[in-house]
């Protein structure tokens, strides 16, 4: 994959998942030897894997976390603690493998992939694939151009398809930026038509103060912008952001190349949410990891149709709570394909309840 798609030519492609092989692994579960569906939720993720993938033996053996990074203008608001200068030194530790998402991917046996879709300062062995050096203040305008956010679309898309083209087969959806649940709640109140208050949370450990600050600015940042629910990109391009726009396009070109997506957090869940906006069968690849302790993530992920399986109050970020879960998923995929049948394990089949 050397050509960058256009939004439109990366929708067209997008397919749902096979429901024929997804019956067919049912069947395959259904005859190994433990409680039918007693598994749950994981076994229902491999068969959406399989779903997605086309096959009967889905593999996710090699797994990627992208980690898009930019810096969110709204920050001038002080909605945040920190300032573009944390956005920076994270995303260095992240280059000298001393960050959580490098730690935590080293132990899940997974790749990471550090991606500058808009940082404020350039940052080195960082892919770039900025477009502007951070967005504007929402509250003042729009953060940016329809134009870039739809440019910014289709560079995580392309990068999404390169490394399905490279044999990766899983991957997450991990960020870094000062100010971008700021970004994450405007976006998410406009697309739910919630009360700002209700989806707007904390972030990185606001006071009260510091909180009721940023209700008002996200509530002033439409105001002034007037984004139209019934558009995804304007939605986007006027109060979301570069690190948002990278990851929408991550899911969307995963959904084309076939490969499935872990959602990470608050963030991750927005941009599946605007994915899901733009092209509706990205769905199905989507796998939502844990329900973030941001108030907006459960609403997120509630519109995505999507059920978290780890709930403990995460609000880290970088893909952590999406790696998490990869070691789970690593076991259910070994007793897809080593568990016997009821025959070979010598035990009576289970009939399912009428």
């Amino acid at each position: 994959m050397n050509k960058v798609m256009s939004l439109e030519e990366i929708c067209g492609i997008i397919r749902p998942a096979d429901g024929k092989i997804m019956d067919e692994v049912w069947k395959r579960w259904d005859n190994k030897c433990i409680p039918l569906r007693s598994l749950g939720w994981l076994q229902e993720s491999l068969v959406r894997i399989a779903g997605v993938q086309g096959s009967i033996r889905p593999e996710i053996d090699r797994k990627l976390t992208f980690v898009m990074a930019a810096d969110n203008g709204v920050v001038d608001e002080g909605v945040s603690q920190s300032d573009y200068h944390v956005t920076t030194q994270v995303v260095e530790n992240m280059m000298h493998h001393k960050a959580t998402i490098m730690l935590m991917s080293e132990q899940a046996d997974s790749d990471v992939l550090v991606v500058d879709m808009g940082m404020k300062e350039k940052v080195e062995g960082v892919l770039d694939m900025s477009l502007m050096r951070g967005t504007a203040n929402m509250a003042e305008g729009p953060a940016m151009r329809r134009e870039t956010a739809v440019k910014a679309i289709e560079a995580g898309a392309f990068l999404a398809m390169r490394k399905a083209g490279e044999g990766y087969r899983l991957f997450a959806t991990g960020e870094m930026g000062i100010g971008n649940t700021t970004s994450s709640s405007a976006v998410l109140a406009v697309l739910s038509g919630e009360p700002v208050s209700v989806v707007t949370g904390r972030g990185a450990g606001l006071s009260g103060e510091g909180l009721e600050r940023k209700i008002k600015t996200v509530e002033k940042a439409i105001h002034v912008n007037k984004p139209d629910p019934s558009d995804p990109l304007d939605v986007l391009s006027k109060v979301g952001g570069l690190d948002i726009a990278g990851l929408t396009g991550v899911f969307l070109g995963a959904a084309a190349a076939k490969v499935p997506v872990v959602i990470d957090g608050f963030i991750a869940s927005v941009a599946a949410l605007l994915a899901w906006k733009l092209c509706p069968d990205a769905v199905d690849g989507m796998i939502a990891s844990h329900c973030s302790e941001e108030p907006g993530a459960a609403k997120a992920l509630e519109l995505l149709g999507l059920k978290p399986v780890i709930f403990g109050d995460f609000h880290l970020g970088e893909g952590s709570g999406a790696v998490l879960l990869f070691p789970m998923l690593d076991q259910v995929f070994h007793l897809y394909r080593k568990l016997p049948s009821f025959e070979e394990g010598k035990i009576e089949t289970y009939l399912p309840l009428k």
